[in-house]
C-alpha cells in the first residue's frame, strides 16, 4: 500500500520543465490582408531563418544551447502551426522548418492583435519549457485591431508577466502598406512592442523579408538590442 501512494503522489507531482536559454513564439499575420501566397512567403522566410548558419551559430552560444519556439499564425483566431519545438541545432531546426511548411491556414478574419498577444502569452505559461528570457516575436502589417482586448490592456498583461514583445511590421509583399501606414515602425514602437529590451525591426521589401527574420532571430536570440547598422534604425528601450 506505502508502495502505491507514492507511485500515486508521484504520478501527482507536475512534470519538471526542461530548462533553455529563451521561450519564442513567432506570432504571424494571417489576417485577411494576407494571401495565400503571402502566407507561404512568411512561412518559407521563417523556415530559411530558423536553419540559417548565423541563427544556429548564435543558439550554439547560449548558456544551454538551446531555445524553444513555437510559429502561430494570428487573424480573428490564433491557430498553432508548429508546436513548442526544442532547436538545439541543424537536425532539430530542420525538423521545424519542415513542420512550417505543410500545415494549411487555419487563422482567418480581421485583426484581433489583442486576442493573439494574450494566446502567446498562454502559450508561453502552459508549455514543458523553462527559459530565462520569454519573447512575442509579433508580426504583422497593420497596427489596425478591431475584436477582442484592446492592444494597451493585452499588452499590460503581457509586460506584467515578464515577456517581452518585439515587432516585425511588414511593409507587404502584395498590399498597400507602405502608403496606409508609412510610419507602421514607429507605430509598433508605440503601441505594441514592450518589455526588456523590446526593439523592432522593420522588413522594407520581399527581398528583405527573410534577411529582416534571420537579424530579428539573432537579436532575439542573443539578448541584444539592435543598432542603426544591424537592424536598419535604432531601436528604442521600453519599461
Amino acid at each position: 500500500m506505502r508502495v502505491l501512494l507514492t507511485v500515486l503522489l508521484w504520478l501527482a507531482l507536475p512534470a519538471w520543465a526542461e530548462d533553455v536559454d529563451l521561450e519564442l513564439v513567432l506570432l504571424a499575420d494571417a489576417s485577411g490582408s494576407i494571401s495565400e501566397d503571402e502566407i507561404r512567403f512568411q512561412r518559407e522566410g521563417y523556415a530559411r531563418a530558423i536553419t540559417d548558419a548565423r541563427v544556429l551559430a548564435t543558439i550554439d552560444g547560449t548558456a544551454y544551447q538551446a531555445i524553444a519556439v513555437t510559429y502561430v499564425e494570428w487573424a480573428a483566431n490564433t491557430a498553432v502551426v508548429v508546436d513548442w519545438m526544442r532547436i538545439d541545432g541543424p537536425a532539430s531546426a530542420s525538423v521545424f522548418a519542415g513542420r512550417l511548411l505543410d500545415p494549411p491556414r487555419q487563422a482567418y478574419g480581421r485583426n484581433a492583435i489583442g486576442s493573439a498577444l494574450l494566446d502567446a502569452k498562454r502559450m508561453i505559461e502552459q508549455n514543458d519549457f523553462e527559459g530565462w528570457r520569454k519573447v512575442i516575436d509579433f508580426s504583422g502589417d497593420s497596427p489596425n485591431s478591431y475584436s477582442g482586448p484592446s492592444i494597451a490592456e493585452a499588452r499590460a498583461q503581457v509586460l506584467a508577466a515578464g515577456i517581452t514583445i518585439n515587432g516585425l511590421p511588414i511593409l507587404c509583399r502584395f498590399c498597400d502598406t507602405a502608403s496606409r501606414f508609412p510610419d507602421l515602425g514607429r507605430i509598433y514602437e508605440e503601441r505594441i512592442i514592450g518589455g526588456r529590451g523590446a526593439f523592432v525591426v522593420t522588413a522594407a521589401s520581399e527581398e528583405d523579408l527573410a534577411d529582416a527574420i534571420i537579424r530579428k532571430l539573432i537579436l532575439e536570440i542573443s539578448d541584444r538590442m539592435p543598432d542603426r547598422d544591424f537592424a536598419g534604425r535604432p531601436a528604442p528601450r521600453h519599461p
